[in-house]
């Protein structure tokens, strides 16, 4: 991916920001509520101004994409893969740092950032693949909702399917109210998976010895092929390539100084509100792997089907209440995701090609050709296939990370482009160093699933 960098002229906001780009920035992210929410207050009051993109954000890491390899790596190898997920989180952190870090130093999400670096052939390249990508992000958590429909209320996994498409609805009337709105939804119903999740801990009653022996990084895990299997799974369905485009534009909705001191502050608290987020997203992905660990690893049942681990919970916990709550955590997960894919998606067609659609016709655009395949397959093959479906969603987001991770890592390197908030040295080779084996692990998965099957 080529590029022709050269220094413009400053931008509207006399900043400075458009130094080293092909062209000049464009029209804000998310125009509807870019620099909408003003900053007020000091110390925590401040910090609260900001409280809200990191728990969108951090969706991504517990959507149902997540949940098969947490439970079969729980029900097959106990606690052991518990430090792949502490890792993976770890790994997570720092490369939304520097989305959002790229966000508050140039005014650009990634997107637009793209677009601004790279010819049109390539940027045109680069939007096509993430938008692939987000329809697979959206076909997953769709799946999810469906099962999760599925089992709590009976109905049919096709019907499931169907009504799904619904939630546009929903998500709609949000819009209207604000982001703060989708943010304060989007924590309520992630303070409902945790405590779903609290439920089967206090039920499972693990073994807190061995979770705590499960953060410490074993050989056996890279000496045990089907154990560095999975732990590769791990990792390649953490890091979302969407959430790298989310936060550096949603980061934006903070009405922050555009001074070096004011971009400064909003870059610690920023930090600081995405960094807890994923900490609760390393609690809730760790918490499945325990329950499958306490549950069914003892006995030898691996798990590998998310309705699996429903029908067998209540049988081997001895209460109805165990599968209750595994069914609305899942299905609270696959509608925080829908929503953070979709703003993904407008995030993405305005910043690479300056495209304005209506949220309306953006939504139902992006769930239609989600749909289409989850429809078609459901109907003509049955329940099993979508377990496949799930899979190969995961598999298209592990093979477009690398495309999002690279211009991220190569744009906040960049003195020229980042100015005065330009990564450390030390942040910018450890994020290439994360970015080449999160890479390496992803390609290794989508070889052995396109290669084995």
């Amino acid at each position: 991916m080529e590029s022709v960098a050269v220094a413009g002229s400053a931008t509207q906001s006399g900043d400075g920001a458009d130094r080293g780009w092909r062209q000049s920035r464009g029209l804000p992210p998310l125009g509807e509520i870019f620099r909408t929410i003003p900053v007020t207050g000091r110390g925590g009051r401040r910090f609260l101004s900001f409280l809200g993109p990191g728990y969108l954000v951090a969706v991504g890491y517990m959507d149902p994409g997540n949940w098969a390899t947490d439970l079969y790596g729980g029900s097959a190898f106990g606690y052991t893969l518990l430090s792949v997920i502490l890792l993976s989180n770890i790994m997570a952190m720092l490369l939304q740092h520097l989305a959002v870090r790229l966000g508050i130093a140039t005014g650009r999400d990634l997107a637009q950032a793209c677009r601004d670096h790279y010819s049109k052939p390539t940027a045109m390249v680069l939007w096509l693949l993430c938008e692939v990508a987000i329809c697979a992000c959206d076909l997953a958590e769709l799946i999810g909702t469906a099962i999760a429909l599925q089992l709590l209320f009976g109905i049919p996994l096709a019907w499931g399917v169907a009504l799904t498409g619904f939630d546009v609805l929903l998500l709609l009337m949000l819009q209207k109210k604000g982001v703060r709105m989708l943010e304060a939804l989007v924590i309520t119903l992630l303070a409902s998976i945790a405590i779903c999740f609290a439920i089967e801990i206090a039920l499972v009653r693990p073994d807190w010895s061995g979770v705590a022996a499960g953060f410490v990084p074993r050989a056996e895990i890279w000496t045990n092929p089907l154990m560095l299997y999975v732990a590769i799974g791990m990792i390649g369905a953490t890091v979302m390539p969407h959430n790298l485009y989310l936060h550096s534009a949603i980061v934006q909705s903070r009405s922050y100084q555009q001074t070096l001191p004011g971009k400064r502050e909003a870059l610690r608290f920023a930090t600081v509100d995405s960094t807890v987020a994923l900490a609760l997203a390393l609690l809730i992905n760790a918490s499945i792997l325990i329950l499958a660990a306490g549950a069914f690893h003892g006995s030898g049942k691996v798990v590998i089907e998310i309705n699996e681990a429903y029908w067998l919970l209540a049988p081997t916990l001895g209460t109805s209440i165990a599968s209750t709550a595994f069914a609305v955590a899942l299905l609270a997960s696959g509608q925080n995701s829908t929503i953070t894919a979709t703003l993904a998606g407008q995030i993405v067609m305005e910043g690479f090609t300056t495209w304005r659609l209506t949220p309306a016709v953006r939504r139902m655009l992006t769930r239609g050709l989600a749909l289409a395949p989850a429809l078609f397959v459901t109907i003509a093959y049955g329940e099993k296939a979508t377990a496949q479906l799930l899979v190969l969603s995961q598999v298209i987001l592990s093979a477009q990370l690398p495309f999002a991770i690279i211009p991220l890592v190569k744009f906040t390197s960049d003195r020229m482009k980042m100015g005065e908030m330009v990564a450390p040295r030390w942040l910018s080779l450890s994020a290439w160093g994360i970015g080449i084996v999160i890479i390496v692990l992803n390609l290794k998965l989508v070889w052995d699933v396109v290669v084995n099957g």
